[in-house]
Protein backbone atom coordinates (compact mmCIF):
# COMPACT_ATOMS: atom_id res chain seq x y z
CA UNK A 1 0.00 0.00 0.00
CA UNK A 2 1.10 3.57 -0.67
CA UNK A 3 -0.31 6.66 1.00
CA UNK A 4 -0.04 10.06 -0.60
CA UNK A 5 -2.57 12.82 -0.82
CA UNK A 6 -4.65 11.03 1.82
CA UNK A 7 -5.47 8.17 -0.58
CA UNK A 8 -4.34 4.58 -0.13
CA UNK A 9 -3.76 2.41 -3.13
CA UNK A 10 -1.85 -0.65 -4.15
CA UNK A 11 1.23 -0.22 -6.31
CA UNK A 12 1.52 -3.16 -8.66
CA UNK A 13 4.69 -5.23 -8.87
CA UNK A 14 6.82 -3.12 -11.17
CA UNK A 15 9.58 -4.61 -13.31
CA UNK A 16 12.31 -3.59 -15.68
CA UNK A 17 13.74 -5.96 -18.27
CA UNK A 18 17.31 -7.25 -18.46
CA UNK A 19 17.95 -6.68 -22.16
CA UNK A 20 20.46 -9.54 -22.52
CA UNK A 21 18.22 -12.23 -20.95
CA UNK A 22 14.65 -10.80 -21.16
CA UNK A 23 14.41 -11.50 -17.42
CA UNK A 24 11.93 -9.37 -15.45
CA UNK A 25 13.69 -7.59 -12.58
CA UNK A 26 11.50 -6.28 -9.71
CA UNK A 27 11.97 -2.60 -8.91
CA UNK A 28 10.95 0.04 -6.43
CA UNK A 29 10.30 3.74 -6.95
CA UNK A 30 11.12 5.77 -3.87
CA UNK A 31 11.72 9.41 -2.93
CA UNK A 32 15.34 10.53 -3.35
CA UNK A 33 16.95 11.12 0.02
CA UNK A 34 19.41 13.95 0.73
CA UNK A 35 22.23 11.41 1.08
CA UNK A 36 21.51 10.09 -2.44
CA UNK A 37 22.66 13.35 -4.04
CA UNK A 38 26.32 12.63 -3.32
CA UNK A 39 26.04 9.60 -5.67
CA UNK A 40 24.04 11.33 -8.41
CA UNK A 41 26.59 12.81 -10.82
CA UNK A 42 25.94 14.76 -14.01
CA UNK A 43 28.29 12.34 -15.80
CA UNK A 44 26.05 9.34 -15.06
CA UNK A 45 22.62 11.02 -15.00
CA UNK A 46 23.08 13.81 -17.64
CA UNK A 47 21.79 16.68 -15.47
CA UNK A 48 22.85 18.50 -12.32
CA UNK A 49 20.26 16.87 -10.07
CA UNK A 50 21.39 18.89 -7.04
CA UNK A 51 19.44 21.77 -8.61
CA UNK A 52 16.28 19.66 -8.13
CA UNK A 53 16.69 19.15 -4.37
CA UNK A 54 13.78 21.48 -3.59
CA UNK A 55 11.47 19.59 -5.96
CA UNK A 56 9.75 16.23 -5.67
CA UNK A 57 12.33 13.72 -6.94
CA UNK A 58 11.88 9.95 -7.21
CA UNK A 59 14.46 7.24 -7.91
CA UNK A 60 14.06 3.84 -9.51
CA UNK A 61 16.12 1.04 -7.99
CA UNK A 62 16.18 -2.75 -8.22
CA UNK A 63 14.43 -4.21 -5.17
CA UNK A 64 16.95 -4.83 -2.43
CA UNK A 65 19.68 -2.75 -4.11
CA UNK A 66 20.76 0.86 -3.72
CA UNK A 67 22.01 1.67 -7.24
CA UNK A 68 19.83 4.35 -8.84
CA UNK A 69 18.87 3.43 -12.42
CA UNK A 70 16.51 6.31 -13.16
CA UNK A 71 15.32 9.62 -11.75
CA UNK A 72 12.26 11.81 -12.21
CA UNK A 73 11.63 15.30 -10.85
CA UNK A 74 8.09 16.62 -10.94
CA UNK A 75 5.72 19.24 -9.67
CA UNK A 76 2.05 18.97 -8.82
CA UNK A 77 -0.06 21.67 -10.48
CA UNK A 78 -3.47 21.26 -8.79
CA UNK A 79 -5.23 24.09 -10.64
CA UNK A 80 -4.57 22.18 -13.88
CA UNK A 81 -5.09 18.67 -12.42
CA UNK A 82 -1.67 17.56 -13.56
CA UNK A 83 1.76 16.42 -12.58
CA UNK A 84 4.47 18.07 -14.68
CA UNK A 85 7.73 16.20 -15.25
CA UNK A 86 10.59 18.65 -14.79
CA UNK A 87 13.40 16.17 -15.50
CA UNK A 88 13.49 12.50 -16.39
CA UNK A 89 16.57 10.40 -16.98
CA UNK A 90 17.99 6.93 -16.93
CA UNK A 91 21.56 6.17 -15.90
CA UNK A 92 24.21 6.32 -18.62
CA UNK A 93 24.51 2.52 -18.96
CA UNK A 94 20.75 2.23 -19.51
CA UNK A 95 20.48 4.68 -22.41
CA UNK A 96 20.49 3.80 -26.09
CA UNK A 97 20.81 0.60 -28.06
CA UNK A 98 23.39 -1.02 -25.76
CA UNK A 99 21.49 -0.43 -22.53
CA UNK A 100 21.54 -3.00 -19.74
CA UNK A 101 17.89 -2.60 -18.67
CA UNK A 102 14.79 -1.38 -20.49
CA UNK A 103 11.51 0.13 -19.24
CA UNK A 104 13.14 2.43 -16.67
CA UNK A 105 11.73 5.72 -18.01
CA UNK A 106 8.38 4.09 -18.76
CA UNK A 107 7.98 2.84 -15.20
CA UNK A 108 8.75 6.31 -13.83
CA UNK A 109 6.16 7.88 -16.15
CA UNK A 110 3.57 5.21 -15.28
CA UNK A 111 4.19 5.71 -11.56
CA UNK A 112 3.57 9.44 -11.91
CA UNK A 113 0.50 8.78 -14.08
CA UNK A 114 -0.93 6.59 -11.33
CA UNK A 115 -0.39 9.40 -8.81
CA UNK A 116 -2.23 11.80 -11.15
CA UNK A 117 -5.19 9.44 -11.54
CA UNK A 118 -5.35 8.76 -7.80
CA UNK A 119 -5.36 12.48 -6.99
CA UNK A 120 -7.38 13.93 -9.88
CA UNK A 121 -9.41 10.98 -11.17
CA UNK A 122 -10.33 11.03 -14.85
CA UNK A 123 -9.16 14.66 -15.10
CA UNK A 124 -5.60 13.63 -14.15
CA UNK A 125 -2.81 14.48 -16.54
CA UNK A 126 0.97 14.09 -16.84
CA UNK A 127 2.97 16.57 -18.89
CA UNK A 128 6.54 17.30 -19.84
CA UNK A 129 8.44 19.74 -22.02
CA UNK A 130 10.86 17.60 -24.01
CA UNK A 131 13.96 18.60 -25.88
CA UNK A 132 13.07 18.72 -29.57
CA UNK A 133 15.10 15.65 -30.53
CA UNK A 134 13.36 13.36 -28.03
CA UNK A 135 9.74 14.55 -28.46
CA UNK A 136 8.98 11.86 -31.08
CA UNK A 137 10.26 9.19 -28.65
CA UNK A 138 7.63 10.22 -26.06
CA UNK A 139 4.91 10.42 -28.70
CA UNK A 140 5.73 7.00 -30.16
CA UNK A 141 6.56 5.03 -27.00
CA UNK A 142 4.22 6.57 -24.42
CA UNK A 143 1.40 7.87 -26.69
CA UNK A 144 1.85 11.45 -25.47
CA UNK A 145 -0.02 14.17 -27.32
CA UNK A 146 1.30 17.57 -28.35
CA UNK A 147 -0.34 20.22 -26.17
CA UNK A 148 1.26 23.54 -27.04
CA UNK A 149 4.85 23.67 -25.77
CA UNK A 150 4.40 20.44 -23.79
CA UNK A 151 3.53 16.81 -24.37
CA UNK A 152 0.75 15.36 -22.24
CA UNK A 153 -0.84 12.10 -21.23
CA UNK A 154 -4.51 12.12 -20.33
CA UNK A 155 -7.21 9.51 -19.87
CA UNK A 156 -7.64 7.16 -21.77
CA UNK A 157 -3.95 7.08 -22.83
CA UNK A 158 -2.84 7.10 -19.18
CA UNK A 159 -4.96 4.02 -18.50
CA UNK A 160 -3.64 2.31 -21.63
CA UNK A 161 -0.04 2.94 -20.55
CA UNK A 162 -0.70 1.73 -16.99
CA UNK A 163 -2.36 -1.39 -18.38
CA UNK A 164 0.56 -2.01 -20.74
CA UNK A 165 3.13 -1.83 -17.93
CA UNK A 166 1.05 -3.86 -15.48
CA UNK A 167 0.54 -6.70 -17.98
CA UNK A 168 3.98 -7.06 -19.54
Amino acid sequence: MFAKYGIFFYIYEMNIVDVSTDELIPIEILPVEKTDYKFISKNRYFFNWKEEQNQEVLKLIIKGKNDILGLISYEDIPEEWRFHIRLLTVSKENKGANRKYSKIAGNLIVYLAKLAIRKYGIMGCVSLRPKTQIAQHYIKNYKMKITGMTLSLEVPEILDLINQYENE
